[in-house]
Parts: C-alpha cells; structure tokens; sequence
C-alpha cells in the first residue's frame, strides 16, 4: 500500500513526476527502509510469488530514489560518472548489505526466478522501458499482472510493431539483450513473444 500510494501520488499519464518526487522524500525513504528492515528469513519463509513481487518493488521503488536522489538529470546513464554506471552503484539495501540494481535483476531475480515476463516490470527510468504499473506488486495478482504489463508494453507501437508489408517484426531491443531468457524453451523470439500481442497481430505473426 504506501508504494502504491507513491506511485499514484507521483505519476502522470505513466511518466514520473520527479520535481513532485523531490519534494515529497519521506514517502519513497520510509518504503525503502522498511523494505530493508525484512530479514533474509522472513524472505525465504514467503511464498515464491511474494518473493518475486517484493524484489520487483524494490528494484524499482531504488531506481526512482536513484533517479531522485541525482535530479535534475537528462538521462539515469549519466548518474555513477564516468567508470560506473547507475545499475553497478550499491544504491539497494536488503538484508543488512548494500547491492547494485544489477545484483538484484540479474542474481536475486533472474537467476531464482527464470519468468521472462520479469523484463516487463523492471523498470530503468528510461523512455524505450516498459511503463511503470501505477501500482505496488503483490503475490497474489502477480501472474495476472505481469501478463498485463506484457500486453502493454507490446502495445506500444515505438517500441514493438509490425510491418505487415514487409513482414518485419520491429521489437525492442529487451528482446535482444535478454533473448536466452524469453527462448529458453526452444521457442523463436516471435513465437515466444505471441501470448502478449494482440489476438489479430499474433495470428499474423505465427503464421
């Protein structure tokens, strides 16, 4: 609830309005420590789904502090300097120690829970990302949930699209920096991207 009331409080037409977001810290701070007080035992004694939604949350709840934490900044690459990048500083506490946005994508997530849909609702602060769901995410909903983010993400026409007079499949370059994960199963990217797409659009595909 208190993420979800964040994200409503600070988002306008799916974009964030950080200069609202600076000037309301308590919020997004209280979160985020209190997602770090949770010990690593209360986390494993949890239900796989409650896991994966409560990772996600974090993931994303740190990139906005990162993001307002370093605001007004064009770009979320340009915060770390020069040798680091945002995804690589330890900006994300949990269980007493500090990690970067990409330990927890990568080994918290990626690597315990193999659901590619995970790449629709980690969030990077930038245009060509998925949208923020306006919401916190819970275990309960969390299947339904992510295939929603799915849909609108493969909604969004300059990001996926396709040519039906080429033939040509226009898709977001997620798909190509995390193809192993959406291929794991002997499918084709176009194949394993289908249950997202609209009922017309995916038939066309397929065939």
């Amino acid at each position: 609830a208190p993420l979800t009331n964040i994200l409503k409080q600070h988002m306008r037409d799916g974009r964030v309005d950080y200069p609202a977001l600076t000037q309301d810290r308590r919020g997004l701070d209280d979160y985020l420590a209190a997602t770090a007080a949770v010990s690593r035992a209360t986390f494993d004694s949890w239900p796989k789904p409650d896991q994966l939604a409560f990772l996600i949350n974090v993931y994303n709840a740190s990139t906005l502090r990162l993001v307002r934490d370093n605001y007004p900044v064009t770009s979320i690459r340009k915060i770390g300097g020069l040798f680091t990048s945002p995804w690589k500083l330890e900006s994300v506490q949990l269980w007493g120690q500090s990690f970067s946005l990409d330990h927890v994508e990568h080994t918290l997530i990626r690597k315990n829970f193999p659901d590619p849909r995970v790449h629709f609702a980690l969030v990077c602060a930038a245009r060509g990302c998925p949208p923020l769901r306006p919401q916190a995410y819970v275990g309960a909903t969390l299947n339904p949930d992510l295939d929603e983010q799915g849909r609108l993400f493969m909604a969004q026409s300059d990001k996926n699209r396709v040519d039906r007079q080429s033939g040509i499949l226009w898709l977001s370059p997620i798909f190509d920096w995390y193809s192993k994960d959406f291929t794991k199963e002997g499918k084709t990217i176009s194949e394993a991207i289908t249950p997202w797409l609209p009922s017309d659009v995916a038939q066309y595909v397929r065939s």
